[in-house]
């Protein structure tokens, strides 16, 4: 025997071999780690909090942990690897993916029916009342957009308000300070924003413009790839926590549930549901048609788009549809 070449070819297995052990090794310790969610308090997002507090996920087989933040900080996390998946608007979507985050829209959770609003202070009753005025939103986001679009609704320039940019959690301290005259928030933050300026009110919301915001599910592509199965069974369950939120029989416990996570009472979080079209994935199919306009998330996400490049939210145009798969709702 050629102990030489036994010896190289012992070499060259117990090699094969060791990347073969480490590969699967590094695949069952993927396997074995919680997919990680941010979610952040909007009543579409709050609503999983149903999922999580009756065990519903161990019941399905799926390790998932959701972790608690500030909407922005949510999708800072997420831009920098830090959560596998993150609940964000459409077009915030593509301003994280533009900055290097890239996410698949796996999942419509619902679209913002009026608890995306601009408020103005007393006195101020229109949109074209603020004209010379100073109008605080969080620049680049949804508020923004909403802003903008209701403005050229109303035939208004985009100079004819000066704009003052702020975290969406810091309206509430804007409004009530001595040069703003409006800001753009969503509820339940909109609602602190109402108390903090007693007679401030809603002239513009999301209800004007339906579908213009959609809310979804946007994943980590290898995450996507690698963890498929699992998301499917994170996917198959929104039907779930639909169903218990909108049951008459079920939705007082839902409801108390939702507004322990955002700290406010049962009767202060009840009306907040009003403001947001919770979809079912069978209502999710339809969105998920390619289509321009807002009945369709690739429309609107085209419209949100067009948006942030001309507001230098990134440099160049998104590739809308490479951020949307339908796969996920489809195969339910």
């Amino acid at each position: 025997m050629n102990v030489n070449r036994f010896g190289k070819a012992m070499k060259r297995w117990m090699a094969g071999a060791l990347v073969t052990m480490a590969a699967f090794c590094s695949i069952s310790a993927n396997a074995a780690q919680p997919l990680t969610i941010g979610y952040s308090d909007w009543p579409g997002w709050v609503a999983w909090q149903v999922a999580i507090d009756k065990g519903w996920f161990k019941d399905a087989g799926v390790d998932v942990k959701f972790q608690w933040f500030d909407y922005s900080a949510s999708m800072d996390a997420f831009a920098a690897g830090k959560i596998d998946a993150v609940f964000m608007t459409n077009g915030d979507a593509l301003v994280t993916g533009a900055g290097g985050g890239r996410s698949k829209m796996i999942l419509i959770t619902d679209y913002s029916n009026g608890n995306d609003m601009i408020i103005a202070k007393p006195g101020i009753k229109t949109l074209t009342d603020l004209k010379g005025k100073k109008v605080s939103v969080e620049v680049g986001l949804v508020e923004h957009l909403l802003l903008r679009n209701g403005m050229k609704k109303a035939g208004m320039k985009a100079d004819d308000i000066e704009i003052v940019g702020a975290k969406t959690n810091e309206m509430p301290q804007m409004l009530a300070s001595n040069d703003i005259s409006a800001i753009g928030a969503w509820e339940p933050i909109a609602g602190q924003a109402r108390k903090a300026v007693p007679g401030a009110k809603a002239i513009y919301t999301s209800a004007d413009e339906p579908g213009l915001i959609y809310d979804v599910l946007a994943v980590n592509p290898a995450s996507v790839k690698d963890r498929r199965d699992d998301w499917q069974k994170v996917v198959k369950m929104w039907n779930k926590v639909v169903a218990y939120i909108e049951n008459p029989e079920t939705q007082a416990d839902a409801v108390k549930i939702m507004a322990a996570r955002s700290g406010v009472s049962p009767a202060e979080y009840l009306p907040l549901l009003k403001g947001t079209k919770l979809l079912t994935l069978e209502e999710g199919k339809k969105v998920y048609v390619k289509a321009e306009g807002y009945r369709s998330i690739y429309g609107s996400t085209e419209i949100a788009n067009t948006f942030n490049w001309y507001n230098k939210a990134y440099g160049l145009s998104q590739n809308v549809p490479s951020y949307i798969d339908p796969s996920f709702t489809n195969a339910n």
